[in-house]
Parts: C-alpha cells; sequence; structure tokens
C-alpha cells in the first residue's frame, strides 16, 4: 500500500518537491536555497534559553537505544551514540537518552538509570559527548545539554524485553483491549500515595543529573508514557484525575519542586501536543481500533471528542501557556505515540514490526506536526519550543528547516532517527557541504523494528557499524516474514 505515495528519493530537486506539497494541498515553506553559517542561515542563530547562550537551531532528541547495561551504565553501543550526538554539531542535546527514574519505569531492562547508583554512568555519557563535540568544534561553551527523566507507566518492561509489566494512570478502553490488559485490574494502577513517592523519586533523579553536569531535565511527557497518560486521566477520580487542573497536577508537581530546590536547573518538557485513537496492528493500510462506542471520546489529550481522529488544541495550548508561568525553559513538542499510532508520531513509509501500512502520505503527518508546532509558537511566542516531525523530509530536510526558523514558526528543528544514520548532517549543513545520501534515513523503521523484537536499537540499513551486528541479520530476516503474509 505504501507504493500509492511517491518516495523522497524520487523527487529530483527543490521544484518536483515543491509541485507535490502543492498537490497535497500542504502548508509548508521551503527554501530553495541552503545557506551555510558563513552565509548567515537562519540555522545558525544563536539564541538565549533560560539565559544560556544556545550556539545553533539544531537539537537532537532524546532516544532509547535498549543497549545500557543491566544496571543502568553505558554500554560501548550506549556511548558511541552519545559521541555522535556531539559530533553532530546540533548545540542543543534533548536528553540523549531517555532515563529511567526508578527500576520498575524502565522501557526496557537495559534503559539508561537516572537513579543514585549510576552517577558514574551518566557523567560518562556526559564526557563523552562534550568532549567529542569540543574536540570537533573547539568550545561547548554554547553547547545545552539535558537528560530526559521518565517513568514507562503503560510500557514498562523492566525484567524482559518482550514481557509488559504495565504501571497505569488509568483504564484506557481501547489500550486494554489492545495490550491485553485486564479491565478490571485495579492492582497495576497508580494510587494517590503512590504518586506522592514518585514525585520525590523524580526529584532525586533531578539532584543527580544537576550533580552530574547536565544543564537542564526533560519531564517526559510524551509518547502515551506516564505523564503523557495522565493528562488524558478523565475517568479517574481524585486529585491526579477529572478536570484538566487534576490531570496536570503530577507534571507540574514534579516541575515545582524541582524548581523550588534546585534553581539553577533549567526544566524542559517534551510534549505529545495532540493524541489520536491507537491504531490495529496490521501488515494492510492502518486503520483506527473501532471507537465508535466510547463518543464522546475522553481518552485523549488534545483530541476532539467527537471525532478524536482530529486534534483539539485548546488544552494543550493552555497547559504550554502554564508550563511557561511555571517556570519551564523550553519545551519539545511531539505528538501521539510510537506504540499505538506511529504514523502520526513518526510520519514513515515503511512501518515498523508491530504498525501498519500509513494510511496518509507521511508528508501529511510531517505537514500536521509543523502547523501544530507554528501555532503553538504563535501563542506562546517568548518561550523556545523545539519541532518534531522533520526526518521524513529526507533530502528536502534542510530546506524545511531553515525555512521553518527564518518564518518563526519554530525556534529548534529537532532530530531524532536521522541522526542515527546521519549523525553529522546538522555540521555538514551549517558548513554548506553537500549532504550524503547514502546516509540520508530513508524511514525503513527498522530502528524501531529492533526493539519491538526485542533487540537493540540502530540504523542497520545505513550504519556500517550496525550493518555488520548479528541483529541486522535478523531484523531483515523479520521483515522478509512480513512481507509475505
Amino acid at each position: 500500500m505504501s507504493n500509492e505515495y511517491i518516495k523522497i528519493a524520487r523527487f529530483k530537486d527543490v521544484d518536483a518537491f515543491r509541485a507535490r506539497i502543492d498537490e497535497l494541498k500542504l502548508d509548508l515553506p521551503l527554501d530553495e536555497t541552503v545557506l551555510s553559517a558563513e552565509e548567515a542561515s537562519p540555522l545558525a542563530e544563536p539564541i538565549e534559553v533560560g539565559g544560556i547562550k544556545v550556539g545553533n537551531r539544531w537539537c537532537i532528541h532524546p532516544m532509547e537505544g535498549w543497549d545500557a547495561n543491566p544496571d543502568g551504565s553505558p554500554s560501548e553501543l550506549t556511548l558511541r551514540r552519545w559521541r555522535n550526538f556531539g559530533l553532530s554539531g546540533a548545540k542543543l542535546i534533548w536528553g540523549g537518552e531517555a532515563a529511567a527514574v526508578q527500576p520498575d519505569g524502565r522501557a526496557n531492562p537495559n534503559q539508561t538509570l537516572a537513579t543514585p547508583g549510576n552517577e558514574n554512568g551518566l557523567r560518562q555519557l556526559l564526557a563523552t559527548l562534550t568532549d567529542a563535540h569540543a574536540e570537533n568544534f573547539g568550545s561547548t561553551d554554547d553547547l545545552l545539554v539535558g537528560l530526559q527523566l521518565t517513568h514507562s507507566g503503560r510500557f514498562c518492561r523492566p525484567n524482559d524485553k518482550v514481557r509488559w509489566e504495565p504501571r497505569i494512570a488509568y483504564h484506557h478502553p481501547l489500550l486494554d483491549e489492545k495490550y491485553g490488559i485486564e479491565p478490571n485490574d485495579d492492582s497495576i494502577v497508580w494510587t494517590d500515595d503512590d504518586l506522592h513517592r514518585l514525585t520525590d523519586t523524580y526529584l532525586s533523579s533531578a539532584h543527580l543529573a544537576y550533580k552530574v553536569g547536565f544543564r537542564f531535565v526533560d519531564i517526559k511527557a510524551c509518547h502515551g508514557y506516564l505523564l503523557h497518560e495522565f493528562l488524558s486521566a478523565r475517568v479517574r477520580t481524585g486529585p491526579f484525575g477529572g478536570s484538566y487542573e487534576n490531570r496536570t497536577r503530577l507534571l507540574k508537581t514534579i516541575i515545582t519542586r524541582i524548581r523550588e530546590e534546585l534553581p539553577d536547573l533549567l526544566i524542559g518538557v517534551r510534549l505529545s501536543f495532540f493524541d489520536t485513537v491507537p491504531f490495529k496492528t496490521s501488515t494492510e493500510t492502518g486503520q483506527p481500533m473501532d471507537f465508535s462506542g466510547h463518543l464522546p471520546y475522553i481518552h485523549g489529550f488534545g483530541v476532539d471528542e467527537n471525532n478524536p481522529l482530529q486534534a483539539d488544541l485548546k488544552e494543550p495550548l493552555r497547559l504550554v501557556g502554564e508550563l511557561k508561568e511555571a517556570g519551564v525553559a523550553l519545551v519539545n513538542l511531539s505528538c501521539g505515540s510510537p506504540y499505538s499510532n506511529p504514523h502520526v508520531q513518526r510520519p514513515a513509509i515503511f512501518p515498523p514490526s508491530d504498525g501498519y501500512q500509513p494510511p496518509e502520505d507521511p508528508l501529511v503527518g510531517v505537514a500536521r506536526q509543523i502547523q501544530a508546532t507554528r501555532q503553538c509558537r504563535e501563542t506562546v511566542p517568548d518561550l523556545p519550543i523545539v519541532g518534531t516531525g522533520y526526518t521524513y523530509l529526507q533530502d528536502f530536510l534542510p530546506h524545511v528547516a531553515q525555512a521553518v526558523v527564518r518564518e518563526g514558526w519554530v525556534d529548534f528543528v529537532g532530530l531524532g532517527r536521522m541522526v542515527l544514520s546521519y549523525p553529522d548532517l546538522p555540521a555538514d549543513i551549517l558548513a554548506g557541504r553537500e549532504l550524503r545520501r547514502r546516509g540520508i534515513c530513508r524511514t525503513f523503521s527498522d530502528c524501531t523494528t529492533g526493539p519491538r523484537n526485542g533487540m537493540i536499537s540502530g540504523c542497520f540499513p545505513l550504519d556500517p557499524f550496525y550493518k555488520e551486528l548479528p541483529e541486522a541479520a535478523s531484523v531483515r530476516q523479520i521483515k522478509k516474514e512480513l512481507a509475505t503474509r
């Protein structure tokens, strides 16, 4: 079904790509010529974040490699990835890695831990990144590096890479069905007392990050993980559910406590700005799970209750404004969940093994995220905003990235999957070098298929290092088997 959409690599020049954008009737700015830093590229302009001068407009998103040691310390694979982040040329490193605030909150048994026993491991990660950056760019004075703090909630797998051990905010009827959770099992629902203790854990992890030398922490509230799920907990009773004020209480409490105890540590929030309903796993074109019996749909954040396939940004825009008032220094906007609706969260023409064929041209998903980020930027103009969803643009990523920054639609362009295959893409663009086409991520989704099947994450098709690992052959076999179904 994906063959219905024209692959980006087939567009020979900017004019051809622009014609496709026009054909799809998308509002997506596109600069004809990409400028270097010497040519005063908008992407090379410094920007102040929380009193810190950040040297350019490139940001590296946090990624889970499923490759830390069992004790949460970095393996050689983890260190290699962080070194590449330092070599990227980006001046904002958003967490580098999703680090769990307590062991039972890990998304896999090899996730990095932000716990007291891993102080040396976190210090090693930070030093590896900053040393690589200093060696290649001369200084780290304008480099801003943070650590993403997370609890995986519904998607916890702390002891086995394929067995869920969920801790949920509330029973979501469609997600419970999709992931085999008994709707009456309240033993996995967080109690209010548990949540008060969890805020202590976040605070402890923030103290650790500050001690190690990270200049900000990200309180992760995206992609279906715990703090994101609480934002839609309308059916939950008590102080952390029901009303908007209650649903946002846990996130805000964590932020307030960190601000009070660590005033010199900046705080960021990566936020799923809007949701949609879960989609069915299939080898066919993606279809949403049947939500007709759940209208008005009250199980999403930033969705239209009468048509949850459409966004409603009233609450998300309100929340971002309140985060700024609470002292949050920067916000990174994503959307949806890579587990339940990956085509919305990370547009791709090739789905992961637990996904489905894209139900829309992935360019539509890219434009959707860019437009939502633009609306947030216009509503809260003095809060630095990072945008997401750019990797699918591939060869034309720099043309769009430069345009959205120039137009003031976003402050930073965030890169995720792209830096697994082409880590120094920002440096090449700023230096005015021609892009290495063989390094450009084509969204094969192997970096997701690997973890979904209990393996490490990496760019198996394009990174020569990962291409030679045994996991590469395993991923190819999984994809081959899926293609024959």
